[in-house]
């Protein structure tokens, strides 16, 4: 056999060799950061999964009170629009976020159209605005005035 002839087998085989083993080594990283990444989107999933859980867990749901069934309404947090609550306390939100400035129950009353001389009919209402403040969506100022959050 001729020297030279087996000299460039021998270094090119060793260059094979030599890619074979970059390759591997390429090979394996890419496997890892593979797995990495499907352990990643089982976390996302199971996140995402949670905050609808948390989401849906917030939004408001019926209740029993005396017998009856009610809306309860969520607190005030992130992720809690006002879409969440009844349509009457949506309108409450509008109507003090319409006023001028701080409101009284008998001015919110009014822009609802609400008959506020009769007190059977205000004093619902007055218990609605508190609510929605207990529940941090109005603030109640030490007059008695109610206005927007800050």
């Amino acid at each position: 056999m001729d020297p030279e002839l087996l000299e460039r087998i021998t270094a090119r085989r060793a260059e094979l060799d030599e890619l074979e083993e970059e390759l591997a080594q390429r090979l394996a990283e890419v496997r890892a950061e593979r797995d990495e990444l499907a352990v990643a989107e089982r976390v996302l999933e199971r996140m995402s999964e949670q905050l609808t859980d948390e989401r849906a867990s917030a939004a408001p749901a019926p209740g029993q009170v005396g017998g009856r069934a009610v809306l309860l309404i969520p607190h005030r947090t992130s992720g809690v629009e006002e879409t969440t609550l009844p349509p009457d306390y949506q309108r409450i939100l509008t109507a003090v976020g319409q006023a001028a400035g701080p409101v009284m129950a008998r001015q919110v009353g009014d822009a609802l159209g609400i008959d506020v001389n009769v007190r059977a009919k205000l004093e619902p209402l007055r218990g609605k605005l508190v609510r929605l403040v207990d529940r941090g969506w109005l603030r109640k100022l030490p007059d008695g005035r109610f206005t927007t959050r800050l």
